[in-house]
């Protein structure tokens, strides 16, 4: 079963649906037992950095102590920018830690917020993307991006004046910064995809 948190930012609800509809067992929740029982946790949300990470609040502990023993960790919009070192969205925010790299403003001189459909070029090593071919668009909603410091990441990008980091994938977390439950039937193969990966099946 995978379990996405439920800490009431954004758009839990429909990620649930779309890995229901794909024919996921998903449950909605942020126990401590859930979290830890889950065969993989999906970690969405549609918020400033700053509140979503204090409305994660214990949580977030418990996010990281799993994540650390191997279980896979998918987090969407938000969700993904909190796996990272810090955020500088309306003041310095301490994410989770678990990717390097800091949360910035996408630079002035680019259209912000950064919302609608864009081409992502997918790395043939990256699994979220496997059978998707060398690229596909996805659909972005943020104004802040995740500037990856960690050689130890796999980063797919998408050309928005510069390479802005679309994904990230570091051992067994994941992570988009588009939203793949509004992403069509590509966004749907992402979210298949880490549901096999969960399931220790290769995607």
């Amino acid at each position: 079963m995978l379990v996405v948190i439920d800490y009431n930012v954004g758009n839990v609800k429909s990620v649930c649906n779309a890995f229901r509809y794909i024919g996921c067992d998903v449950k909605l929740s942020c126990e401590p037992g859930d979290i830890e029982d889950a065969a993989g946790l999906v970690l969405p949300g549609v918020a400033a950095f700053g509140y979503a990470v204090n409305a994660l609040g214990t949580a977030a502990e418990i996010i990281k102590k799993v994540a650390r023993t191997g279980k896979p960790l998918l987090g969407i919009c938000v969700g993904f920018q909190m796996l990272f070192d810090k955020s500088s969205e309306y003041g310095r925010h301490n994410g989770l830690g678990l990717v390097s790299g800091s949360v910035v403003p996408i630079p002035t001189e680019q259209t912000v917020p950064h919302m609608g459909w864009n081409q992502v070029k997918l790395p043939k090593d990256m699994d979220l993307f496997a059978g998707l071919g060398s690229e596909k668009h996805f659909y972005f909603a943020h104004s802040f991006y995740a500037d990856v410091a960690d050689n130890k990441a796999k980063v797919a990008f998408t050309d928005y004046g510069f390479d802005l980091p679309a994904s990230v994938q570091k051992a067994n977390i994941y992570g988009t910064q588009f939203h793949p439950e509004k992403s069509s039937k590509a966004g749907l193969k992402v979210l298949r995809n880490f549901a096999q990966i969960c399931e220790g099946t290769n995607p």
